[in-house]
């Protein structure tokens, strides 16, 4: 899904800066392993200690910006501002002390637990952050949007809308599946299932398109990372505009600005969108983002500094090896990319059954 408001475009230059003070610009991937373009070079860093990952997250304080408990280096450490990184000295499970190299040396931190063990808050000094929500919840990998009218009263709607003109010298539409190019690729088509933002299924089957020069692209990121251990992990590709569509009548008005207006139209209806990670080749498995797909919180931006070392080299990886094939990371969603020539093509309507007809 993808809407950026002036808010949200504001917001990711503001939060563009803290990804380099000191918490993820030591943390990109050797160009000479997977041909990625010069950047600079860390082994791959350890997953965080366990018993850490409950108190990682963001506190917040009346109007006061708020504090990021984050890992790196394999150290617990305190984000102020999003530009001054504190690492912390463990005591015990849940007390820790300012590194002696900070400003705050000797300072307590202290984190609180409710009845069931969860982490609600923590003290610096006599100050009290309460933790903010952030994600789905607890054992959930999807959040949800309660939608404004039934889904799929607003499918039958959308289905005999038409979407806009456009005027233009446009390139010839070729949709082709990427499982067909690589079978490699896998998917996690949320849309064809209920586990998505409207607990829905919108698409009849799970399959991913998108126009032949981006989907190319994506094959030839896929094998590069191969020899790193990772496969990609396809959410979405083309989507039709009667989807995104419902997708915009069916979100309340606070929350529009995460779907793309049907009158423009979106990248994925021109097929030159993709939303994807990453699985781990050995297990099979998904690797854990710094947030989850399809998030609408700030740890969906692409340059959000929480999470651990781990979490953040592999978006950045995934980053790095989308943008060397002519991908461009959209500001607020870490999993979604655009191809370079996603202007040149129409917007598209064809639904997936009608495309399979076209390339059995």
């Amino acid at each position: 899904m993808m809407r950026l408001s002036l808010t949200r475009l504001l917001t990711a230059i503001l939060l563009t800066p803290a990804i380099w003070i000191g918490v993820t610009a030591s943390y990109q991937v050797s160009p000479a392993i997977v041909g990625l373009p010069q950047v600079a070079t860390r082994p791959k860093p350890p997953p965080a200690p366990a018993r850490w990952r409950p108190l990682i997250g963001e506190y917040v304080r009346d109007n006061e910006a708020p504090l990021i408990i984050l890992e790196s280096d394999g150290k617990l450490c305190v984000l102020f501002n999003r530009t001054e990184l504190a690492p912390l000295r463990e005591l015990s499970a849940n007390s820790f002390e300012f590194d002696a190299s900070t400003s705050h040396k000797g300072e307590r931190v202290l984190f609180s637990r409710d009845g069931r063990g969860r982490v609600t808050r923590v003290a610096l000094g006599k100050s009290l952050y309460n933790r903010k929500p952030l994600g789905p919840e607890e054992g959930a990998n999807q959040l949800k949007v309660q939608p404004l009218r039934p889904v799929p009263i607003l499918i039958k709607e959308a289905l005999t809308a038409q979407p806009p003109n456009e005027t233009g010298d446009f390139l010839p539409t070729d949709l082709v599946e990427l499982r067909k190019l690589d079978p490699t690729i896998k998917l996690d088509i949320r849309y064809a299932t209920t586990n998505n933002l409207f607990g829905t299924v919108f698409y009849s089957q799970a399959r991913a398109f998108m126009q032949r020069p981006a989907a190319e692209a994506v094959v030839r990121v896929n094998r590069k990372l191969k020899s790193l251990g990772y496969g990609l992990l396809v959410h979405d590709g083309y989507r039709p505009w009667y989807v995104t569509k419902v997708f915009w009548d069916a979100t309340p008005d606070d929350k529009k600005l995460f779907v793309a207006d049907p009158s423009k139209g979106s990248r994925h209806n021109r097929g030159c969108a993709v939303d994807l990670s990453l699985y781990d080749l050995k297990s099979g498995k998904p690797v854990e983002m710094v947030s989850t797909y399809d998030e609408t919180t700030d740890r969906a931006y692409p340059n959000y500094p929480g999470g651990t070392s781990l979490q953040r080299w592999h978006r950045d990886l995934l980053r790095a090896a989308m943008e060397a094939e002519g991908f461009t990371v959209y500001e607020a969603e870490w999993w979604h990319f655009d191809y370079k020539d996603w202007q040149r093509y129409r917007i598209g309507n064809v639904r997936f059954l009608q495309i399979g007809l076209k390339n059995p």
